[in-house]
């Protein structure tokens, strides 16, 4: 695992979202969006399914894991939670 390549993928991704996030509420409010190279891969209703899910589609484990709300936070931790 590259950790600044990671870093970095978390950034871009979470401006992305703050971008793509009025689009992506009247559908996926409450979800995690699972990203990688600034687009959605993939929406899910726990953070086990999430992860699950990224890991199996990124074994490099660069992606990034935003929560689908009103108010964007950067949970770009999640793609470090099962370390």
């Amino acid at each position: 695992m590259d950790k600044q390549r990671q870093d970095e993928e978390v950034d871009r991704n979470y401006e992305a979202f703050k971008k793509l996030l009025a689009s992506l509420l009247p559908d996926h409010r409450d979800q995690l969006a699972v990203m990688r190279d600034e687009q959605v891969v993939g929406f899910f209703d726990t953070p086990h399914e999430a992860l699950e899910f990224a890991y199996a589609r990124f074994p490099d484990e660069i992606f990034s894991i935003q929560d689908v709300t009103d108010e964007p936070l950067d949970l770009g931790f999640w793609s470090h939670a099962a370390h």
